[in-house]
């Protein structure tokens, strides 16, 4: 993972956790890929995928959460819900991070796909 990479992800922790969030895993990882962050708020389990950018030459970062993207993080949830035997409610959030001069520009988006 890159310098600005691990600065989103660092944000977006603290972003998370100020919003009331508890945060269960970071950098999940199975055979079908990763989920960056693990989190509950209240009874709902929510899988964040996290994207950070250093500007808007490559896109917005939420952008970069393709329907195959998608679809791993969908698969890595299935697999931790049986392993951990976690029930619905779940939710899909991207957290899309722009880092420009110094700041953290952060947009939430609840249940993203």
């Amino acid at each position: 993972m890159n310098i600005i990479g691990k600065q989103g992800e660092a944000a977006a922790l603290a972003f998370l956790r100020k919003s009331g969030y508890h945060i269960i895993a970071t950098n999940y990882k199975t055979c079908f890929g990763e989920v960056d962050i693990i989190a509950k708020e209240k009874n709902v389990t929510i899988f964040v995928e996290v994207k950070s950018r250093s500007g808007s030459a490559f896109g917005h970062p939420f952008e970069a959460v393709t329907p195959k993207k998608q679809e791993k993080i969908r698969k890595v949830a299935l697999f931790y819900m049986k392993q951990k035997k976690v029930e619905i409610p779940v939710r899909f959030d991207v957290l899309s991070i722009n880092i420009a001069g110094g700041e953290e520009k952060i947009e939430h988006i609840r249940d993203a796909f």
